[in-house]
């Protein structure tokens, strides 16, 4: 099972092929721009002394998680972490919502309890991030196994970083869906840096992806920047694992365009690295695509962005308007009783 290096989606007919029509595609050119939006509204935020702690963003990887939320069924489940914005969007999550949760705010996904990008909504399918690190690889293996215990034909999707992918939950967490074929899509967010480790310091072979061989499962290198690709490989994996054909690693590689975080001014990374990617940036790539490809108009970019704009003025004004919680309500929704569970694990 050699890894696979995906190719670049071509023409408009190979889009349709793969299951999106022209609304599909101005759809995802907006969930990109609302992502971004969010992550440079939040920046301002941040230097204004109104998001606590620190403040992560994916700047550079919008397409990767656009193009992965799109190919996801409606009962589909998933762990997004914090350079995963557009899943978020795309799943549905409210802009609001998500501003209020740096904010720290009761109309976050938390209510105030937890701030940053520690937030999920179960009801739409994705369920909260307790690390970046692999930590929630075997939640999704989990949710995995029950769907093949229970026959659902529902399929669990487990992102992580290329620098957790040396922790051994990650290897774990592989090895128990290669042996028992579960329905899960393994999603490496490659952007090159641990922090600041490069990644021929974080392990020695070419792909992260090359490891899923060993797990007995595929391998799929897909370029992080074409939304489109990203999208293709991400539809095939999920409807192969929804089949019951297993599980497949992808790597979407891309380049982390700012620090791990706020606080941090990624000196470390290449001049001519940066200059590089920047050239691929993802959305001006897929802009460029649909002027080519979907003659997207003037007026239809034009309303695509004011749209935008208009939603995340509101958003802003509404979160901001969401008050802090009431310290009286700590614990409440953090804490369980052994009358809350269905089956207290005591008895």
């Amino acid at each position: 099972m050699a890894v696979r290096e995906a190719e670049p989606v071509g023409s408009l007919q190979e889009v349709k092929e793969a299951g999106l029509d022209r609304e599909d595609l101005l759809g995802i050119y907006r969930h990109m721009l609302i992502t971004r939006a969010i992550e440079e509204r939040g920046h301002i935020l941040y230097r204004q002394g109104k998001i606590p702690g620190s403040f992560y963003t994916g700047r550079g990887n919008e397409a990767a998680a656009v193009g992965v939320a799109t190919a996801m069924g409606p009962n589909d489940v998933g762990t997004p972490l914090h350079r995963d914005m557009g899943v978020h969007i795309t799943r549905g999550v409210e802009p609001w919502r998500i501003i209020a949760q740096y904010m720290g705010r009761e109309g976050g996904p938390t209510r105030g309890r937890d701030g940053n990008v520690h937030m999920a909504a179960p009801e739409l399918g994705l369920h909260p991030m307790v690390s970046h690190l692999p930590a929630m690889l075997p939640v999704a293996v989990g949710m995995a196994l029950a769907f093949k215990i229970r026959g659902d034909r529902r399929v669990a999707l487990g992102w992580f970083g290329e620098g957790s992918a040396a922790r051994g939950d990650a290897h774990e967490s592989m090895n128990m869906a290669g042996v028992r074929q579960l329905p899960v899509v393994f999603i490496c967010d490659n952007n090159q840096w641990a922090y600041s480790t490069p990644t021929y310091l974080g392990y020695p072979i070419e792909h992260v992806a090359d490891r899923a061989a060993a797990y007995g499962f595929d391998g799929v290198v897909v370029d992080g920047t074409d939304v489109l690709a990203v999208y293709r490989e991400a539809k095939a994996a999920i409807e192969k694992a929804r089949q019951g054909g297993g599980p497949t690693l992808i790597e979407c590689l891309t380049l982390r365009m700012e620090g791990h975080a706020v606080h941090d001014d990624a000196f470390y990374v290449p001049k001519e690295m940066f200059e590089q990617w920047a050239a691929q940036d993802p959305i001006e790539r897929f802009r460029t695509w649909l002027r080519s490809n979907a003659d997207m108009t003037d007026d239809e970019e034009d309303q695509i962005t004011s749209v935008v704009k208009r939603l995340l003025n509101d958003a802003l004004e509404r979160a901001e308007e969401s008050p802090l919680p009431d310290p009286s309500g700590l614990e409440q929704g953090v804490y369980a009783s052994a009358e809350d569970l269905d089956t207290p694990h005591h008895k």
